[in-house]
């Protein structure tokens, strides 16, 4: 896999490919991953320049080839995530309704958590049914950070 480092205005992410894929987009507090030659990694620098709109508040959507790693059940979860529209919410009980089991709505927070691809699918648009900022693995600031960019675009 080959992997980089990608500053955004609320911290590093590591962007991760293999096959032509993006395969990972995750926070990171420790500098991990290595440094890619983004002209043979073509997916990881359209991933760059993607993002660059996204936070410049340019882009609204995604269109890149991504493979999500993980079970049966996380994969229906982000399939379902990635139609949120950008800007909306959904709480992880609508969540659960939507993939057809509505009683799993701690199974989908935990499918949300481990979602390899932050921001593409977009985990930081699902809130607890109460409306609070609920769990987020890069943290409640850039969540609630992420949904301001979102609103204010």
């Amino acid at each position: 896999m080959e992997r980089i480092i990608y500053h955004t205005p609320l911290g590093d992410m590591v962007l991760g490919s293999q096959n032509d894929k993006l395969c990972l987009c995750s926070w990171t507090t420790d500098g991990a991953g290595q440094g890619a030659d983004l002209t043979t990694a073509t997916v990881l620098a359209e991933a760059c320049r993607q993002l660059d709109e996204y936070f410049a508040g340019k882009r609204t959507s995604f269109q890149l080839p991504i493979e999500a790693r993980g079970t049966a059940f996380q994969q229906r979860v982000w399939e379902k995530l990635s139609n949120v529209p950008f800007g909306s919410t959904i709480s992880y009980s609508q969540l659960a309704a939507y993939i057809g089991n509505p009683n799993a709505s701690r199974a989908v927070a935990q499918a949300c958590h481990r979602n390899p691809i932050a921001i593409i699918i977009p985990c930081h648009r699902v809130i607890g049914s109460n409306g609070k900022l609920t769990g987020y693995a890069g943290g409640i600031e850039r969540k609630r950070s992420l949904l301001e960019l979102e609103s204010a675009s």
